[in-house]
C-alpha cells in the first residue's frame, strides 16, 4: 500500500524527493541494489539527491511498490523487524467486517500491535472531534518522516475508501521541525498542519467514526490489486458535508457569514462548496434558514433573553424581521412559541 498524496492524480507530480530517498534507504539497510525499483518508477538518478524534485504518483507507486516486494517489507526498514509483502492487505481485512468506521478503526490500532511495537496507533475522542495518533515506541532516525506520513495516510486512506466518503481533517500535527518540502502537506493532509508537536496525529469531526462501512471483502480484493486508488483517490464526496456546514452556521452567533466564509472554514473553493450541497439535495440559504431556526428556539426555549437580542444572536437585522421569518417558519410568533414551551 504505497504512500501517495491525498488529492494528487497520477500525472500530476506531488511526492517529495525525500521520500524516494526512503525507499532508497530501505535497500541500502537490506544491502540491495535499488537500481531496478527506480527504473521501474522512471526515477532518474539526479532526482534522488534533489532537494526540491517531485515524482508522481503512478511513479511512486511503481518505485515503492516493486521495493516492498523485493524486500519483502511493506514497511521499507522503519521497524525492528520485517513486515512481509501483503501484511497490510491483512490489517485491512480485519477491520473490513466492522459496522462502524469506530469499530474499525480500534481494531486497526489493537491489530497494528500485532505487527510490531516500535509505533503504537491510538484512538481518541473528545468533544466534537476524534484523533488518531502514533506514539513512537523507539528511535526511528531519518526515516521518521517517511514512516509517520505513510501511516498516517495509510489510516486515512482506508477510513475514506471504507466508507467512501471524503474526511477532511481539521488539522494535522507531526513531531518534526517543518521540512523543506512543507509546500506539499496540505495536499496530502489539510490546510491546518503543525510541526514540533508531542506526536504525529490527524483529528477530524467524530462524526464520521458513526458511519457505516460500506465495502465488501469483494471490493478489498478489488482494492488491494491497485493500492494506489486508496490513497491517491480524492474521494469527492464528503457524507458529512451538510452536518460540517451546520457546525460553522451554528457557531457563527450572530456573525453574518457570506458563502466565501463558510467555504473558507470547510477549506473548499466557494463553487465546489455549492456543488457538493446541490448533490445532497440542499443548499446554503437553506442550510442557514435551518442554523437561524434552531438556535431561536433554543433561545427561545431558554425563557430569559430578549427576543430583539434573540433576533440579533439568529442573524437578523431587527426584530420585526425575525418574528416574521419564525413565524414562517412555525407558525407561531416567538413570543407565542415561548409561551407554549413554557
Amino acid at each position: 500500500m504505497p504512500f501517495q498524496a491525498a488529492t494528487a492524480t497520477p500525472r500530476r507530480a506531488m511526492t517529495p524527493a525525500a521520500f524516494v530517498r526512503g525507499v532508497v534507504a530501505a535497500y541500502a539497510r537490506y544491502g540491495r541494489d535499488p537500481a531496478e525499483a527506480l527504473s521501474k518508477g522512471q526515477v532518474l538518478s539526479d532526482l534522488i539527491g534533489s532537494t526540491d524534485g517531485r515524482v508522481t504518483a503512478a511513479q511512486f507507486e511503481a518505485l515503492a511498490g516493486h521495493a516492498m516486494r523485493e524486500l519483502d517489507d511493506e514497511a521499507l526498514g522503519w521497524f525492528s523487524r520485517k513486515l512481509p509483502w501483503g501484511t497490510y492487505g491483512m490489517l485491512c481485512r480485519a477491520s473490513i467486517t466492522a459496522p462502524t468506521l469506530e469499530v474499525a478503526l480500534k481494531r486497526w490500532c489493537r491489530h497494528h500491535r500485532l505487527l510490531t511495537e516500535d509505533v503504537l496507533f491510538e484512538l481518541a475522542v473528545s468533544g466534537e472531534t476524534a484523533t488518531i495518533s502514533i506514539r513512537e515506541q523507539r528511535d526511528l532516525g531519518p526515516l521518521r518522516e517517511f514512516c509517520l506520513v505513510t501511516l498516517l495516510r495509510y489510516v486515512l486512506g482506508f477510513s475514506c475508501w471504507a466508507v467512501d466518503s471524503a474526511i477532511a481533517l481539521r488539522a494535522a500535527e507531526f513531531p518534526y521541525p517543518e521540512p523543506g518540502h512543507v509546500s506539499v502537506y496540505p495536499t496530502i493532509f489539510c490546510k491546518h498542519v503543525r510541526f514540533d508537536a508531542g506526536d504525529a496525529r490527524i483529528i477530524f469531526d467524530k462524526h464520521y467514526l458513526s458511519l457505516p462501512l460500506t465495502r465488501s471483502a469483494a471490493d478489498l480484493d478489488s482494492m488491494l490489486k491497485g493500492a494506489l486508488r486508496l490513497t491517491v483517490l480524492p474521494y469527492r464526496r464528503d457524507r458529512l458535508l451538510v452536518e460540517r456546514v451546520r457546525r460553522v452556521l451554528r457557531e457563527a452567533r450572530g456573525r453574518i457569514l457570506g458563502a466565501e466564509d463558510v467555504a473558507s472554514e470547510l477549506a473548499l473553493s466557494t463553487r465546489t462548496m455549492h456543488r457538493r450541497l446541490r448533490e445532497e439535495a440542499t443548499s446554503l440559504r437553506d442550510l442557514k434558514e435551518e442554523a437561524k431556526l434552531e438556535l431561536a428556539k433554543q433561545e427561545l426555549m431558554r425563557g430569559r433573553t430578549p427576543i430583539k437580542r434573540i433576533a440579533e444572536i439568529a442573524g437578523f437585522r431587527n426584530e420585526k424581521s425575525f418574528s416574521r421569518a419564525f413565524r414562517s417558519w412555525t407558525g407561531a410568533s416567538p413570543r407565542e412559541f415561548r409561551g407554549r414551551y413554557r
